[in-house]
């Protein structure tokens, strides 16, 4: 079994759970600024459900896919989580997070490069 595709696909389903908790159970009771910060959290969140899923898929066993699986999935908790958490609380200090989850996303990101270049290599 792989267990980044079960981590993808349960991230992919509560991405789509989000997005349909914030189009539908924020409607009216939140402004519109926070709700374009829910939006972006479930956008990004479902990005990363899918890089993840790409990974597991694509370059099995490789250990820089560990790698960005790992770091996408950080980037979730810490980049969408505390943009969800400040979409539905208000409370400004939850930001300070944020950038160390778009950092995460991007070693991620370079981790998966890494690995996609050990492919061709």
């Amino acid at each position: 079994m792989n267990g980044w595709l079960v981590v993808a696909a349960v991230n992919g389903f509560l991405a789509v759970a989000a997005g349909a908790f914030g189009a539908h159970g924020l409607r009216g009771s939140h402004d519109p600024q926070s709700m374009s910060v829910f939006e972006t959290a479930a956008l990004y969140h479902m990005f990363h459900a899918l890089a993840i899923g790409i990974a597991a898929v694509a370059l099995r066993g490789s250990g820089s896919t560990n790698w960005a699986g790992w770091f996408f999935l950080i980037g979730i908790v810490l980049f969408c989580g505390s943009l969800y958490l400040l979409a539905l609380t208000g409370v400004r200090g939850l930001g300070i997070v944020t950038p160390f989850g778009g950092l995460a996303f991007l070693v991620g990101w370079a981790a998966l490069a890494y690995a996609a270049w050990k492919t061709v290599q």
